[in-house]
């Protein structure tokens, strides 16, 4: 895409795979500030689509639409708000890092599960039980011990 295209609303639905009525939303919500319209037609820009970029960054990071307004009032305040939006960035960081740090947990018990019921149908649940965590695999025994820490 160069600098100087434009898109309809169709175009950058389809582009990102949203309904055309969460680009309207967005667009009522104030997400797209320097939005312009002709003939009351709104035309999309590279500057929207990178805004689309930081809406859905924002989003999968669980950000709500109204924190998302939030920062983007921030960035139309201008750069005396760099720490501002810094420090949501942060938040958001933080929160992801803790929710990827759950996932992982998860993950670990799922993966020593599927290793336990593999194991039980080759060798017998009672082999499998009694089997020291030394004595599993190198990343089995590292799932079953990060899902067996004391909380």
């Amino acid at each position: 895409m160069s600098d100087n295209s434009t898109y309809t609303i169709g175009q950058v639905s389809k582009m990102w795979g949203l309904p055309i009525s969460t680009l309207r939303y967005y667009d009522k919500e104030g997400l797209f500030p320097n939005l312009e319209r002709k003939s009351g037609i709104r035309k999309f820009t590279e500057t929207e689509i990178e805004t689309l970029r930081v809406i859905d960054c924002l989003k999968k990071s669980g950000l709500e639409i109204k924190d998302i307004r939030l920062f983007m009032d921030l960035c139309a305040r201008g750069s005396e708000t760099f720490a501002e939006r810094k420090e949501l960035f942060e938040n958001q960081k933080r929160a992801v890092e803790a929710e990827i740090s759950r996932l992982q947990s998860t993950l670990d018990m799922l993966n020593y599960k599927c290793w336990y019921y593999e194991s039980a149908m080759a060798i017998g649940e009672e082999a499998t039980k009694a089997m020291k965590p030394e004595d599993m695999p190198e990343d089995v025994m590292m799932a079953f011990e990060r899902t067996h820490e004391s909380k």
